[in-house]
């Protein structure tokens, strides 16, 4: 690391300390150090072991299961390094939990996704660095800096690798929310698009009422942005390979995995389920049939070119050349 990088601080809260090591390693630096206790209550204390004042640092931490603790880890870290006077603070949430509720469905209900922006900006956070939210309009519920990952590119390039690409498969979007999702991954395979018509009666619960788009005959590619029970998108599965997909591969940047959610995908006709490391799955739930691939390379680059005051755009708007290979370099 050159001099000028001394003063670039990264730590890793609970979440996802895996993902975080690989960051470090990406950025040749190693982990700041920290301690995270918790008393016979509950409560969280965070004490830093090192001083960070004039300090750039970035904070590793998903607010994936369990939610409320990993948000209140965040909280808590965000306050104590302003209380230490670091320059800026930087929180890179890989996954980001509430983004579900980012609108008012029904009457009384509250937009906890807005909540959760406003707890982070009043604890002391400079900029968020967030991958897929479930919703793109979340950035305009923060007053600071967002910087909006794309997992798609990622994802599509493992597609390509294995050469499923072009006018023989299909992209389908299990929900008509996912639509533009779809569309991006079916520009980066040359491919088209389909949609699963569903509703749902209840949370995590999704009926599947029609497809629009033709998928027989083709290799079915189903992306959403998170993973959670599983039933939306091995229900959508199943009704592809009824409509005639020869084989049903799925993907999503978010690997919930909430129960039956393993269950479900084993006993599924997917042939095989890619996801990202955004949030740290278990052993007991890394089953054959799913892929994980890293999102480190990807969220070291923003880090690296946010540190020198660089664009982050050009990893938003990369294309594969000759649909073969992903360039993250300008």
């Amino acid at each position: 690391m050159s001099e000028k990088e001394q003063d670039l601080k990264l730590y890793s809260l609970s979440s996802n300390e895996p993902l975080a090591e690989k960051i470090a390693g990406y950025l040749g630096t190693e982990l700041g150090e920290l301690d995270v206790q918790r008393f016979s209550d509950g409560e969280i204390s965070i004490s830093i072991e090192e001083s960070i004042r004039g300090d750039h640092v970035f904070i590793v931490q998903s607010t994936s299961y369990p939610t409320n603790d990993y948000l209140m880890e965040l909280l808590i870290m965000i306050d104590a390094l302003r209380r230490a006077s670091a320059k800026t603070i930087t929180a890179v949430i890989p996954y980001y939990g509430y983004a579900r509720q980012d609108r008012k469905a029904q009457p009384r209900e509250p937009i906890t996704a807005k909540l959760v922006a406003n707890l982070l900006t009043t604890a002391g956070a400079d900029r968020v660095v967030a991958l897929d939210l479930h919703a793109s309009q979340i950035q305009g519920f923060f007053d600071i800096p967002v910087d909006h990952l794309l997992g798609a590119p990622l994802l599509a390039s493992w597609f390509i690798d294995k050469k499923l690409m072009g006018e023989d498969v299909v992209v389908v979007s299990p929900d008509h929310g996912g639509a533009t999702r779809a569309r991006k991954l079916a520009e980066f395979l040359g491919s088209p698009i389909a949609i699963v018509d569903k509703r749902r009666p209840k949370p995590n619960v999704s009926e599947v009422m029609n497809i629009i788009g033709e998928v027989d005959g083709k290799t079915a590619i189903i992306i959403d942005d998170m993973i959670d029970t599983a039933g939306t998108i091995t229900n959508a599965a199943e009704a592809l390979k009824e409509a005639g997909a020869v084989d049903v591969y799925a993907c999503g940047t978010h690997g919930i995995f909430s129960p039956p959610a393993i269950e479900r995908i084993e006993n599924s006709v997917i042939k095989t389920m890619v996801v990202t490391d955004s949030i740290y799955l278990p052993e007991d739930k890394r089953i054959d049939k799913i892929e994980l691939i890293s999102v480190s390379e990807l969220i070291g680059q923003a880090i690296q070119r946010i540190y020198e005051d660089r664009s982050v755009s050009p990893l938003f708007y990369n294309k594969f050349r000759n649909k073969q290979e992903y360039q993250f370099d300008d």
